[in-house]
């Protein structure tokens, strides 16, 4: 498995292509890509990827690369178009792939050298010392599943099938006999009816719809516009494996993967991997790791599955979702007291975790559905941040406070970012600035936001301790004379190692000011190998405040206790060095 770097720990970037770029403003709702345009692959430049990168980013996954069904007409270009009824949102679901080995013309701006354009932002991002993430979806595919890449010599996905079977363990699908898919009567998303030419898919007999929906009939809380793929599971016989010889999906798709490593991708988000066999996953990711050495992330969210998909499937790391994101979600919304992060970390396989506060399936902490404003949600990202040896995760515009409340079509209003439409990130084009991306036009405290992110992203990544310290977290060394529930609102934990150490300190009260006192003796002072001898300098990264802590040597203590104040809603970083005499 890939290892950490050793200087810190990976910080990465979810970069939703589509939007990132897209200076159109303002939007409508259920624009067409001519009414709310479309980011495109150029417009991340060297600009934006030195910011990136000072910001204290190491990878970038750049989501909504591959090809996917939409509404939009590329038939110009020799792209078959999608039936409208298979189609979420104008842009469409960047999970409803269309094409394994093709990039979405959207992003292009010349859609014929669109695969060119996405190999030169590799390049462009090599260059400035980052590493490349794509998605991987291997659960399922769009209904309308085709590629135009090398003269359909690629388009295998279902081209061997015995269609007359429900299940084969050769099969790329699974079949309803005598059945005809129907998609949902009730989805209307443009509250239009659908032009004739855009309603084309015939689907006899009918497939299994990609989450595991065993009717013809999906509803529109479904992923009815997939079909689900065959991994060499009986789903209609007490899920029975015939993993001998390996299914043809599972070859199909390691080609699909190796296709974009050879491109110069460095890793892969893989999509609901948990919903794929770990069989699967443990023949697969050796093999790729043969031609390079791939980063590979699991999007998962049973934590019981953990153990397996790392040591049996072979995972560099997991989404912590069930963990750690939801119970600072929790916090955050006063439902669990601070204390109970504890019950959810899991340091055994810490170094395989994926932590993270925002991505694209998850409500925007600055939406009025969780924290109403950036600051609030703070102390959750810093403990998210540094609590654990893995990865960290940013969502784009997490950093300028998206608060993402605007309905923009099938998506959006419940505080998500959409990735169904053709849309834009309002407070972070502030950052952009018309391509400058120099922030020129943030406010104060966005400016201010994003300093402090910047901060605590390169604490973590240039620090060891944040990848091969060991955590010790603070209980009774702790006191306060005005909270006695101190443990409700306040959580502090150390990163330490070899006479190094930092002391993190959160405050989730959002209307009081805590001042703690924290307290060693001189046996606790060098279990955390540290000289319970020396004098220390303790520094705020985030405020700059400094303070001393002086030993006695008479009573093996110090000579007094590290106080300090913890905003509401805040969150301090203090580094230890030895104090100069």
């Amino acid at each position: 498995m890939q290892e950490m770097p050793s200087d810190g720990k990976s910080v990465v970037y979810q970069l939703f292509v589509r939007l990132f770029g897209n200076k159109k403003i303002p939007t409508v709702l259920n624009g067409t890509l001519e009414e709310n345009g479309s980011g495109k692959f150029d417009d991340i430049n060297d600009a934006a990827l030195l910011s990136l990168q000072q910001m204290g980013i190491t990878h970038i996954w750049y989501t909504g690369i591959i090809e996917h069904a939409t509404m939009t007409d590329f038939t110009h270009y020799g792209i078959q178009p999608d039936d409208w009824r298979l189609v979420k949102g104008r842009a469409g679901s960047p999970f409803a792939i269309k094409d394994y080995f093709d990039v979405s013309p959207e992003l292009a701006v010349n859609v014929e050298d669109r695969l060119k354009e996405f190999e030169n932002l590799i390049e462009r991002t090599h260059r400035h010392g980052l590493k490349v993430i794509i998605d991987f979806i291997p659960n399922h595919v769009a209904r309308s599943y085709h590629s135009e890449s090398d003269d359909g010599m690629r388009n295998f996905f279902g081209a061997f099938d015995d269609t007359g079977k429900m299940f084969d363990p050769q099969n790329n699908f699974y079949y309803l006999q005598n059945e005809k898919f129907i998609p949902p009567a009730d989805y209307q998303p443009l509250g239009v009816e659908y032009p004739d030419h855009m309603i084309s898919h015939i689907e006899i007999p009918a497939r299994v719809t990609g989450n595991n929906v065993l009717s013809s009939t999906p509803g529109t809380d479904d992923w009815f516009e997939t079909v689900k793929l065959n991994f060499g599971i009986d789903i209609f016989n007490n899920q029975e494996s015939h993993f001998h010889p390996v299914p043809r999906t599972w070859i199909f798709l390691r080609e699909v993967l190796l296709f974009w490593t050879n491109k110069g991708v460095d890793g892969f988000r893989c999509d609901m991997a948990e919903m794929v066999p770990a069989e699967f996953w443990k023949w697969l990711i050796p093999q790729v790791k043969e031609v390079k050495d791939i980063i590979f992330i699991a999007e998962i969210y049973d934590n019981h599955l953990y153990h397996k998909y790392i040591y049996d499937g072979g995972f560099d790391y997991l989404y912590d979702k069930a963990g750690l994101y939801d119970k600072l979600v929790s916090v955050l919304k006063e439902e669990s007291p601070a204390w109970q992060i504890s019950d959810v970390l899991r340091p055994d396989i810490s170094n395989h975790l994926l932590n993270f506060m925002e991505n694209h399936d998850e409500v925007r902490l600055s939406s009025q559905f969780l924290c109403r404003n950036p600051w609030s949600a703070l102390p959750a990202v810093v403990v998210s941040a540094a609590v654990s040896s893995g990865p960290f995760m940013v969502y784009n515009g997490q950093e300028t406070g998206e608060s993402s409340m605007e309905r923009a079509g099938f998506g959006g209003g419940n505080g998500r970012t959409t990735i169904y439409d053709y849309w834009n990130l309002p407070e972070l084009q502030k950052w952009v600035n018309n391509g400058l991306f120099d922030g020129g036009q943030l406010n104060a405290s966005q400016l201010h936001l994003r300093k402090t992110y910047s901060t605590i992203l390169n604490t973590v990544r240039n620090n060891s301790l944040f990848s091969d310290g060991l955590l010790y977290v603070l209980k009774e060394e702790i006191t306060s004379n005005e909270i006695t529930s101190i443990a409700d609102h306040i959580y502090c934990f150390l990163r330490y190692r070899n006479g190094k150490m930092m002391l993190i300190a959160v405050n989730f009260s959002r209307d009081q000011y805590i001042p703690v006192s924290i307290q060693f003796d001189k046996c606790h002072w060098e279990s955390l190998e540290m000289n319970p001898d020396a004098d220390y300098l303790i520094t705020d990264l985030i405020s700059g405040s400094k303070q001393e802590l002086l030993h006695s040597n008479e009573n093996h203590a110090w000579q007094k206790p590290l106080n300090i104040v913890i905003p509401l809603s805040g969150a301090m970083m203090f580094e230890f060095s030895l104090l100069e005499n």
